[in-house]
């Protein structure tokens, strides 16, 4: 059996056809799941988990035993308040690091793909041991094209510890294109754009009818959902922390909201802040606390959310000191949304200046693509074409178990 697999920066998901039948793999009940996972006391060693998975089958399911995932792996660790929680550790993958951090990297996405395999074998009642893996045009990057090389070798490397005997890779955009294409009768040129939790990713295809999808051209943007969520933690969240009241330096609140990178969030528990005036010094040592910064993003994550359907929210900051908190606006979230949205709005120019003519219809997916903020960006760039929304959480699964079930497996 051959699934597709959504290994994204905030969220993960897995599907395939039964039978000409659409099936995403179950978490628990879910069909997609938080990319986090939480060991409660140290990350196991992989050559241990390699040993153990060669002496039985059984002792695969023990080496996770101790593993959560999801959003259960953050509650956990907010919960014991110690051991370790790696989240979007994709975010990471096309990085500089030195042998032991990729080392470490490798298994923490081996924990996470042997954790959609095994609940893909449960459920389709089989061993599975092929995929076709999404990936980004580029990945976040320090190493720019040497950087998405070594991210998609992480990738394959802990798959196969993960158990998988044969994985390829297909760029994001160009699934999501395989799913809008079944959607079409007649064959027409699209533009699709994917807009996701780490990356954003269009496409130019054409699709639709009995011809097999052409992909003629992708680009990439290394931003996505998770920048949104830093600047509106920048805008509404740091000035009560001190930011630009305070001496200390603005990279140090960059750092404190970057949840997802763990250097930076090591950088800053590591600052001293004693010598700081009252308030900003009980509350930076508090946000220095663990779990107190991941607290601190998934507050940023709903205000977000419940921004983009209302026009205020108030933001509970009492993990940090009882009584605070933060009213958040409609025009808080503009203001932080707007970065990405000019970034996105150069990319689609760029995109639009480099084809000739129009598309008939732009497919607009991805996590990230919920919000109307994003949606108008998109729509102004090419307000005569019909918009099209996918499902912003099966959007790219979809067509990558397309891929996976009705095509010959795509180029590495």
């Amino acid at each position: 059996m051959n699934i597709g697999i959504d290994f994204g920066t905030s969220y993960s998901a897995a599907a395939t056809f039964v039978g000409g039948t659409l099936t995403p793999i179950r978490f628990g009940g879910a069909g997609q799941f938080r990319s986090a996972v939480f060991f409660p006391e140290v990350v196991p060693d992989p050559a241990d988990m390699r040993r153990r998975r060669a002496e039985s089958a059984a002792a695969t399911v023990e080496g996770f035993r101790d593993a959560l995932f999801g959003e259960e792996a953050v509650e956990a660790y907010l919960e014991y308040g110690d051991g370790n929680l790696i989240e979007s550790p994709k975010s990471m993958f096309g990085y500089r690091m030195d042998p032991q951090v990729r080392r470490v990297i490798v298994h923490i996405a081996t924990y996470i793909l042997e954790h959609i395999r095994l609940a893909a074998s449960e459920q389709l009642g089989e061993t599975v041991r092929t995929a076709v893996i999404g990936r980004p045009v580029h990945f976040r990057s320090s190493m720019g094209d040497k950087g998405s090389e070594q991210a998609v070798a992480i990738i394959r490397e802990a798959a196969t510890a993960a158990g998988f005997t044969q994985v390829s890779f297909l760029e994001e955009p160009a699934a999501a294109a395989m799913h809008y294409h079944k959607q079409l009768a007649t064959r027409q040129t699209a533009l699709i754009v994917d807009i996701g939790g780490g990356t954003t990713d269009v496409a130019f295809a054409e699709l639709g009818g009995d011809t097999l999808p052409r992909i003629l051209r992708t680009w990439g943007l290394a931003k996505g959902g998770t920048d949104l969520d830093v600047n509106l933690s920048m805008q509404s969240f740091m000035p009560l922390m001190g930011n630009n009241v305070t001496r200390v330096p603005v990279h140090h609140f960059v750092e404190a909201a970057s949840v997802h990178n763990l250097p930076k969030q090591r950088e800053f528990r590591r600052q001293d802040y004693r010598f700081i005036d009252e308030p900003w010094q009980s509350r930076l040592r508090a946000l220095q606390e663990p779990g107190a910064t991941t607290r601190l993003n998934q507050t940023a994550e709903r205000s977000k959310i419940d921004l983009s359907s209302g026009d205020a929210t108030q933001a509970d900051l009492g993990f940090l000191e009882r009584g605070l908190g933060a009213a958040v606006t409609r025009d808080d979230l503009d203001q932080a949304a707007e970065p990405f949205v000019e970034r996105v709005q150069r990319l689609l120019a760029e995109v639009r200046d480099a084809w000739p003519g129009e598309p008939a219809s732009i497919f607009l997916t991805g996590g990230t693509s919920r919000s109307p903020i994003v949606k108008e960006a998109v729509r102004a760039s090419f307000p005569d074409i019909p918009l099209v929304h996918g499902d912003p959480s099966l959007g790219v699964v979809s067509g990558l178990a397309v891929a996976a079930t009705e095509l010959a497996p795509p180029s590495t």
